[in-house]
């Protein structure tokens, strides 16, 4: 085998393993799919700070952790395919830089490949990602903390997203782009919170040229000024690669995993936003770091039989 471990994303998730593996001393190949085509995920909290980086820096920042280990080797790599072989894993993919195939071998595979938002179809929602459009307000809420915001969506999932961002501001109102379908109660609790509800429908969202929020523009020509928007958007898994292995999933579409972070297929671990749990970049940089652990004591007992 080229490599103990393959670790496919390189996030929180497969920075956090790759980390840990490399100080470990295994040899450990991370895989950079490079630039998406869907935004990631707007800002993170970097692994030993209390403080909101944007993503990329984040991302830079923990990449650079990984120079010492010279067992760790990251390459911009798109994996497409991995079949078992022997008591490892055949990856292929190729070079995101020339499109050059390539043929990798691993003793372990970890899938750190994370989940894409699906953003409402409304102009305005996709351009002002990651700033005037939030998904979290335990990453986000202090930098908007007393401002006006806006929380889109419909039912239950409006309703407690409202209500937990009403900690941050006491100016929030609901927008729902047609009927909200909100229960007598639900109505009620927004109510008690002074949670004003607008279920006209929304034409988009005006941003300045620095991607800011200026306001909501409804289909009636009215506005409402808003500093940000928040909202819980659907989300599908970013890689098919779990899937194609048959590797078992949840009811939510989530890569399911046992207590060991391996999932239903033998040797293969999942870690990060591909599995289920709240998300968040420290969260899902412990669960790397936990995988990492668990993989490297499975190869310890292999290579140390009693």
């Amino acid at each position: 085998m080229h490599y103990d471990v393959l670790i496919i994303g390189a996030g929180s998730a497969g920075l956090s393993a790759a980390l840990t593996l490399g100080r470990c001393m295994r040899r450990v190949l991370l895989a950079d799919g490079g630039p998406r085509a869907t935004k990631p995920r707007p800002a993170c909290t970097a692994f030993s700070r209390a403080t909101a980086l944007p993503r990329p820096s984040c991302c830079a920042w923990a990449m650079s952790r990984l120079e010492p280990y010279t067992t760790v080797e990251v390459q911009c790599l798109e994996i497409d395919g991995i079949v078992p072989e022997g008591r490892g894993f055949r990856a292929t993919g190729s070079n995101t830089a020339d499109d050059t195939p390539v043929t990798i071998t691993a003793r372990r595979v970890l899938l750190a490949t994370g989940v894409s938002d699906i953003l409402p179809p409304l102009p305005g929602f996709r351009e002002l990602w990651g700033r005037g459009v939030l998904h979290c307000p335990y990453c986000h809420g202090w930098e908007v903390r007393n401002q006006p915001l806006a929380v889109y969506g419909q039912g239950r999932t409006v309703t407690g997203l409202a209500l937990l961002v009403s900690r941050w501001t006491d100016d929030v109102v609901v927008i729902t782009n047609g009927p909200g379908h909100l229960t007598p109660n639900a109505r009620r609790r927004l109510r008690r919170q002074k949670i004003k509800i607008r279920e006209d429908h929304i034409t988009r969202l005006v941003g300045s040229a620095t991607n800011d929020l200026q306001c909501i523009e409804f289909a009636d020509g009215s506005q409402l000024e808003r500093t940000a928007v928040f909202l819980h958007a659907p989300q599908h898994q970013r890689s098919a690669l779990a899937e194609k292995l048959g590797a078992r999933h949840t009811s939510r579409g989530a890569v399911w995993v046992d207590s060991a972070m391996q999932t239903s297929v033998p040797g293969l671990y999942a870690a990060g936003d591909t599995t289920p749990g709240t998300q968040q970049a420290l969260l899902a940089a412990a669960a790397g770091a936990r995988a990492a652990i668990v993989i490297n004591e499975a190869l310890t007992r292999e290579e140390c039989p009693r």
